[in-house]
């Protein structure tokens, strides 16, 4: 007789931060919500506290080892230690092709049954992907078993981290003038730069923040531009004509720039909800955007030999397939990211390309209700993942049922 897979009780999540925030920020959403919605007792594992700090000021730097919102996070140091199969949680999720501790692999290995092994990849619209997510690889010395994990945008991967609760929390929010209001005053913003067309910019240090702000400086909107402390330093500090420190602010022309604390990633979310454009990068807040239900401009992060270019035209031509209403979007993100477009694109100046994008802001503010839509109806990545974990965990247990005894 087959039993029925036991379901998984435990995770552990190993994380180490490369990209300041984006890494910790996918583990830390991907951390919660399997101890919030499905129960988990789960352990993060992060080599920089620092930087996990700033998206969850509960964490203690200095600590090895603590609780923060029901999850247990360990302190990441880089030594082997020492590991026993008691140690070893039933989902093994390394982030981004990271090297677990090679006595922790160890330990896995004398476990019964065998814990699931999970490479967690980087989100990616390549249609690669596909054909490489749930793809098994062997061990080369030990009986253990690991698999790839793809998020993407296609029934065929795993799908985007989404909580269950986050589309009404938004909806909820966006439908309240007086909690929207009330947010952005704890964050200084006044009430004539929250009647302008408000922006959120958060972009790697390459972009060409200071032609956008020139832009808009001198274009016919009022546009509010809410920059986190720490972001496009220089060109923030040329505009204000000062220090970019919190609650710093000026206003030139059509353009109010002003200084916002660098917020948890609850109250991030209430960003982007907040604001009529978002300026996004990397992997976790290019996600959030897209369930804000707002127009946004993607800063892709930077590989050698270009290979981003490749990365965001893939997610152009799923997201925004040519067409007249979204070309706007696809030539200003383009420039944004430094990729080259067409002869044409290349000749218009940054007040055309940012008023071309403007006049089709309620077109597109359609098709991320679309978007969104259409991004549901793949499932949330943590509930496929552990989908997928059971899975695993069921063949496990059938193939052990049917070996001679």
């Amino acid at each position: 007789m087959i039993c029925a897979p036991q379901p998984s009780r435990s995770v552990a999540i190993f994380c180490k931060v490369v990209d300041n925030y984006g890494d910790i920020g996918i583990c830390w959403r991907l951390a919660r919500q399997l101890q919030r919605e499905h129960g988990l007792a789960v352990t993060l594992w992060v080599d920089d506290l620092g930087s996990f700090r700033r998206l969850c000021p509960q964490v203690a730097p200095a600590a090895d080892v603590q609780q923060v919102e029901a999850v247990t996070v360990r302190h990441w140091r880089g030594e082997e230690g020492h590991f026993t199969s008691a140690d070893v949680a039933d989902i093994v999720i390394e982030f981004f092709a990271v090297d677990i501790p090679a006595t922790y692999i160890q330990a896995m290995a004398q476990c019964t049954p065998r814990p699931v092994w999970l490479n967690l990849e980087g989100l990616s619209a390549e249609s690669w992907v596909e054909g490489c997510h749930r793809m098994p690889s062997m061990h080369p010395r030990l009986p253990l078993t690991k698999h790839f994990f793809f998020p993407g945008f296609t029934g065929s991967t795993g799908g985007l981290l989404r909580e269950a609760t986050n589309g009404a929390q938004r909806r909820a929010f966006q439908s309240d003038q007086v909690a929207v209001a009330a947010f952005l005053a704890q964050l200084g913003v006044t009430e004539l730069e929250r009647a302008a067309c408000m922006v959120s910019l958060f972009c790697y240090p390459t972009a060409p923040v200071a032609s956008l702000l020139h832009a808009w400086e001198h274009g016919a909107t009022a546009l509010t531009c809410l920059v986190p402390e720490g972001v496009a330093v220089q060109a923030v500090e040329t505009f204000l004509g000062a220090p970019a420190a919190v609650g710093a602010a000026a206003r030139r022309g059509a353009l109010s720039v002003r200084v916002v604390p660098f917020l948890p990633q609850p109250d991030y979310d209430k960003l982007l909800w907040a604001c009529d454009v978002n300026f996004v990068r990397g992997e976790d807040s290019f996600v959030r955007a897209q369930w804000a239900g707002r127009p946004f401009i993607w800063h892709i992060y930077e590989q050698d030999e270009n290979l981003h270019h490749v990365k965001l035209r893939a997610f152009l031509e799923r997201y925004a397939p040519a067409d007249a209403a979204l070309e706007a979007l696809h030539v200003l993100t383009l420039r944004w990211n430094g990729a080259a477009g067409t002869a044409f694109d290349a000749s218009l100046a940054w007040p055309e390309l940012w008023s071309r994008f403007q006049a089709g802001r309620v077109q597109m503010a359609h098709h991320c209700e679309a978007w969104e839509q259409r991004m549901q109806a793949h499932g949330d990545l943590a509930a496929n993942l552990l989908a997928f974990a059971t899975a695993i965990q069921a063949g496990q247990r059938e193939n052990s049922s049917i070996m001679p005894g």
